[in-house]
């Protein structure tokens, strides 16, 4: 099936309800001898089932960034996935956070997820993730996010 022009109000449609804007914290609490490359990851992904793969590809496109990865699913009666995700922090700053501030979510826990998801992003980009007090309140904030 063909799509055509895919619009800024079906991505807000689809992103509302499948989309999701998260943040991996390292908890500032648990065992220091965990050595992971970053301590904070911004990321912003939708997961749709295989055979919606297309859409996932027409984001990609939209966006002119991010990347669409295979999910397998083990589970029983559960379809295998693809993702499209961007973590990339240029491309959250300038392409995905400004069209979801132009472009409205519609529900209000993915609204709040990314105004929450903004915040943090802004902390990160003052490098206040490197510092203890800093890494607690985006942990804090975190909690907070559905």
């Amino acid at each position: 099936m063909h799509m055509g022009k895919i619009t800024s109000e079906y991505i807000v449609g689809l992103v509302d309800g499948e989309g999701s804007f998260t943040v991996y914290v390292k908890n500032p609490d648990s065992d220091k001898q965990v050595k992971r490359r970053t301590k904070v990851e911004p990321r912003f992904f939708l997961k749709l089932i295989e055979k919606d793969k297309e859409i996932l590809d027409e984001l990609k496109k939209f966006f002119g960034c991010g990347n669409v990865y295979f999910q397998k699913d083990t589970r029983a009666n559960h379809q295998n996935c693809y993702r499209y995700e961007v973590s990339n922090r240029e491309h959250l700053k300038k392409v995905i956070i400004p069209f979801f501030k132009r472009n409205s979510l519609r529900l209000r826990s993915k609204k709040s997820d990314f105004e929450t998801f903004c915040r943090i992003f802004e902390m990160i980009r003052r490098d206040l993730h490197f510092t203890d007090a800093g890494l607690r309140r985006i942990y804090a904030l975190k909690q907070t996010m559905h």
